[in-house]
């Protein structure tokens, strides 16, 4: 890898990327340009990343290549453009694949994450002009979420980086970039459950659990799991699970067993796979009255949801959660302090340690359910 930058004028980077070609074929290793942080964003050294099922979701359906996926990591800032002064060269950060500018009307208001000017990005672009900062050989490649972190070196508007304390180990709190973090917020923040409560969560990846967590930490006092996968349950009875129910191994539709288990129906129902049929079956496995749906999964295919209109004449409340509600520059912080005071488990999420050259076993172990979370570990 090689580099020519100066605090005041930084120069364009070579360096090591893994980059999308066409849908769901192998990631390529090649060399890349990264060109400097224009105004208001950051190039970051890429430390830690790890990948999230969105990635993969992605990779085999989105139509935008050539492409640099991965938006959940950690790093230290390289260098900063005009009109930064949150972040200095040194500084260390979490990427986040939403932003908040912190002045909009959604960042100004206490019910919204939805960040107007630095929302989700969708186009493989920049948000400040919509153009790219990756290219090989002269090629544009396109962005991830506004982030791309399968590259040694990334650049990302001021306002998707938060910073955090120096003594926060960058190959954990990666994590709390979007998956730890979607799962303990949809608890906490969306549903804010509450003491003694019963609790259903359909899927038991990385943010199901993460789910399951925030229910414990919230003192629920049955926390049902669904997953076709029985080798989740062990995993999942140390976030909390006290009841694993798989749907194959029964007769009758799952929402009948898990009123049936619950006593007429749970408090909340959480859909984490990202399947619209099964957010339809988490609606009807809640109470009737007050019983409250979130769903976190995004679906491949069938966007729309649909359901009886008496489910919701009956009370019960269907709600949407994007990054579990967390305001990321304002909250993120926080949420760091309480993995760092050993308040929430995040290291055992982690089942994989791979290097950056290995990235493609990771997309293989998750893919077959083999694994919550691989962190991958960038050159020195």
């Amino acid at each position: 890898m090689s580099s020519s930058s100066s605090i005041d004028q930084p120069n364009v980077i070579t360096c090591k990327a893994m980059v999308a070609w066409e849908a769901g074929k192998d990631l390529v290793m090649e060399e890349v340009e990264v060109s400097p942080p224009q105004p208001l964003e950051i190039r970051v050294k890429v430390i830690c990343t790890s990948l999230c099922r969105t990635d993969i979701t992605a990779w085999e359906s989105q139509a935008i290549f050539p492409r640099i996926f991965g938006h959940e990591a950690s790093g230290i800032v390289e260098s900063v453009g005009e009109g930064v002064t949150e972040f200095v060269k040194g500084d260390h950060v979490l990427t986040v694949f939403t932003g908040e500018c912190k002045t909009c009307k959604h960042c100004e208001s206490k019910k919204s994450n939805m960040c107007q000017v630095l929302g989700l990005e969708r186009r493989g672009v920049m948000h400040s002009d919509q153009g790219t900062r990756f290219s090989v050989k002269g090629k544009p490649v396109y962005h991830y979420c506004a982030v791309s972190s399968f590259s040694e070196y990334t650049v990302v508007h001021s306002g998707c980086a938060v910073k955090v304390s120096p003594q926060a180990p960058l190959e954990k709190i990666c994590l709390l970039s979007c998956g730890v973090a979607a799962g303990l917020g949809a608890a906490w923040n969306v549903a804010d459950i509450s003491e003694g409560s019963i609790v259903v969560i359909f899927g038991l990846g990385t943010v199901g659990l993460g789910v399951a967590q925030g229910a414990k930490l919230r003192g629920a006092s049955q926390i049902i799991g669904v997953d076709i996968n029985p080798e989740k349950y062990e995993k999942a009875k140390c976030f909390g699970v006290t009841d694993f129910l798989n749907p194959n191994e029964y007769n009758e539709p799952i929402q009948q067993v898990i009123k049936r288990i619950s006593g007429g129906g749970t408090d909340y129902s959480f859909e984490c796979i990202g399947n619209t049929g099964m957010v339809t079956t988490a609606l009807q496995s809640c109470c009737d009255g007050w019983g409250l749906t979130v769903t976190l999964g995004v679906p491949k295919t069938n966007p729309e949801i649909a359901s009886h209109y008496s489910a919701f004449l009956s009370g019960k409340t269907l709600k949407g959660s994007l990054f579990g509600g967390w305001k990321p520059k304002s909250d993120l912080p926080s949420l760091v302090n309480k993995y760092m005071n050993r308040e929430i488990q995040v290291d055992e999420f982690i089942t994989h340690n791979l290097p950056f050259e290995d990235i493609n076993k990771a997309f293989t172990l998750l893919r077959e359910g083999k694994c919550l979370r691989c962190v991958i570990h960038m050159p020195n």
